[in-house]
């Protein structure tokens, strides 16, 4: 595990170079390109990253698509696998459930396995359907 001593939390893209996202994505069995990755940052309503320094590669990020007035969908949370236990994905969900807190319903989806991290966050088990087009899974 990396310590991270320059933590810094932003919305900002400003800064960010296709360098700071390789290797995130790095659990998915076909991840997608830095290329694809910041169009998904580009893409979302909202953004959090968490970067190692104002300047540092991101280290984490979370990602919500949001009409802004009565839902959101967080589909992405990521602490890189060196920088967890550390609490960053924690306070990427804190901080993106502080931003979107004035609407009605904030969802998101997650593996069985994670639900008791989701619980710690206020967040409630529900049932859900999806479609997963795994052959998409690169984004390419």
């Amino acid at each position: 595990m990396l310590t991270v001593t320059n933590l810094v939390y932003t919305d900002s893209l400003h800064d960010v170079s296709l360098d700071h996202l390789t290797g995130l994505f790095a659990h998915w069995g076909s991840p997608p390109a830095p290329e694809a990755i910041l169009r998904i940052f580009q893409g979302s309503g909202r953004v959090i990253l968490a970067r190692d320094g104002q300047k540092g590669p991101v280290i984490g990020y979370i990602t919500a698509i949001t009409d802004g007035v009565s839902t959101a969908y967080i589909p992405h949370l990521e602490v890189r696998a060196e920088w967890q236990g550390q609490g960053i994905g924690s306070e990427l969900v804190r901080q993106m459930v502080e931003q979107l807190n004035h609407i009605y319903a904030i969802d998101l989806m997650c593996d069985p396995e994670l639900q008791p991290f989701y619980a710690k966050q206020g967040f409630r088990a529900w049932t859900g359907m999806l479609i997963r087009n795994y052959d998409r899974q690169s984004c390419a």
